[in-house]
């Protein structure tokens, strides 16, 4: 189970990006962010930002057009 929900929903690029980049902020060491977002960009923004950030993207899935991301704070 994620440490913290953060909901885009809705928001397009680079939206769920910036506000995932400020949530990780908040997070401790070993502690994951779920992030959910309607936006099919966000699938290729997410893997970029993880490697580019050295945060761990453990999961992706899309159901029903929300697009779900397990991220870790490393």
């Amino acid at each position: 189970m994620a440490t913290q929900t953060l909901d885009t929903k809705g928001m397009n690029c680079p939206l769920p990006i910036l506000k995932t980049k400020k949530a990780i902020k908040g997070l401790s060491a070993g502690d994951t962010l779920e992030v959910l977002s309607t936006d099919p960009g966000s699938v290729k923004d997410f893997e970029a930002f993880c490697k580019s950030t050295g945060n761990k993207l453990m999961e992706s899935s899309e159901d029903g057009g929300v697009f779900r991301y397990i991220i870790e704070k490393p």
